[in-house]
């Protein structure tokens, strides 16, 4: 039997926090069986809840993936200069994949800082050499200023409205995976439609493949 990486390819989603792999594309990873899936979180290693939550999460994903113990930068606390990267090089199971996923550099809302910081570190990493794949895709959401839910931002190139049945699975991951309550920020501001935003190669650039779809197509 074929394995994974043989029918789908390698793809590694680079969170801040265990959870944000489900808020922010818990539909495109669910729809994606066939992927050689691993997701990694750079805080909450030694979260006696949070961590174990994080594990359930991979088995139901079908994905390896670890915790980093990172301090969470928050909104304007700093992390040491490269600390970041070093933490994601060393949670990754290997440096070359398929299809790399992680946050906007702008976040998915307003504001926090350590979604910027990691994008900024994968960012840096992909520059350096050090981290490499055929594409980089970023999550693509906008609160309109903290003034709306996060939706698709204007920039997305790639978008994936969810079905009554891939929301639910998605809110059974939110609430009885990760255990937050129905008015909790995470539940009421889940995104129905996902989407994202393909880095490299250039998507401005016609006729380029993807792993899981032609550019500027919804998924």
């Amino acid at each position: 039997m074929a394995s994974n990486a043989e029918k789908g390819g390698r793809v590694a989603v680079i969170v801040a926090h265990p959870d944000d792999e489900t808020m922010w594309a818990c539909g495109l990873l669910l729809k994606h069986a066939e992927l050689d899936l691993t997701i990694i979180a750079l805080n909450h290693r030694t979260d006696p809840d949070r961590a174990p939550r994080f594990h359930r999460a991979l088995a139901r994903y079908g994905a390896r993936g670890d915790l980093g113990a990172l301090r969470d930068g928050g909104r304007e606390d700093e992390l040491p200069e490269g600390q970041v990267e070093e933490t994601i090089l060393h949670l990754l199971p290997r440096a070359t994949f398929d299809l790399v996923l992680t946050h906007s550099p702008r976040g998915e809302y307003t504001e926090h800082k350590f979604h910027d910081e990691v994008s900024d570190a994968v960012r840096v990493l992909f520059e350096q050499g050090r981290l490499q794949a055929n594409e980089l895709w970023h999550f693509a959401y906008d609160d309109d200023g903290a003034r709306s839910v996060p939706h698709p931002a204007q920039n997305a190139s790639l978008v994936l409205p969810l079905t009554q049945a891939q929301f639910r699975d998605k809110l059974a991951i939110i609430q009885g995976i990760y255990g937050f309550g129905p008015d909790a920020w995470e539940t009421v501001n889940a995104p129905r439609t996902e989407a994202f935003r393909r880095v490299r190669p250039d998507p401005a650039e016609p006729g380029l493949p993807s792993l899981l779809l032609d550019p500027g197509r919804v998924l």
